[in-house]
């Protein structure tokens, strides 16, 4: 049976009965697709060969422990890992300093780009500052979703589970707190946007 014809799941599970080819198999399909994503967070092409790497040591071993809960959500799992071997990278290189969750709510802290022009930095930190000063003005319920989906890059579903309510509600408190950003901004004639 040829590899390219079977689905992830068929692939993980050939990968576990012994058939290297298999895992081989998933790296090549998802490639382009995991690489695209890392290249563009890292900007710097050595960097984004060692995540990719360190992305696909961390799959194979999640594999083989048997950890890895297939629910066809295979890439999305692996850009998962991706983006959190990213913000590892930069918290170990302290570009990125990790924060711990406090009272006052700033997630924009940790958003930074060493690669922008000043210009371009001026306008980001102006912008973060806006958005921040915004927050604070959320009903409590909107921040604290707002805050555990960016902040601490919770799942909907981790999100409900945590605050006692379905993934419907979580996902319409989220929505009302970015159409009251808007709102808010718009009130107050700010731009949320780089230009």
């Amino acid at each position: 049976m040829k590899l390219s014809k079977l689905s992830e799941k068929e692939l993980v599970q050939a990968y576990l009965k012994g058939n290297e080819l298999a895992i081989e198999q998933l790296i090549i399909r998802f490639k382009s697709q995991v690489y695209t994503y890392i290249i563009c967070k890292v900007r710097n092409e050595a960097l984004a060969e060692d995540v990719f790497q360190d992305t696909f040591i961390k799959v194979i071993n999640t594999i083989k422990r048997g950890k890895y809960n297939d629910e066809g959500k295979f890439l999305p799992w692996v850009m998962r890992i991706a983006h959190n071997l990213i913000i590892d990278h930069y918290r170990k290189s302290s570009r990125m300093p990790f924060i711990k969750g406090k009272d006052e709510f700033d997630i924009f802290d940790v958003i930074k780009n060493p690669d922008k022009n000043v210009q371009e930095d001026m306008e980001r930190e102006q912008v973060l500052s806006d958005v921040k000063s915004l927050v604070k003005f959320l009903p409590d319920d909107q921040k604290e979703v707002l805050m555990m989906r960016l902040y601490y890059d919770m799942s909907f579903k981790e999100i409900s589970q945590t605050t006692n309510v379905s993934i419907n509600t979580a996902l319409g408190r989220m929505r009302y707190a970015l159409i009251n950003l808007r709102k808010m901004a718009e009130e107050k004639n700010l731009s949320l946007t780089l230009h």
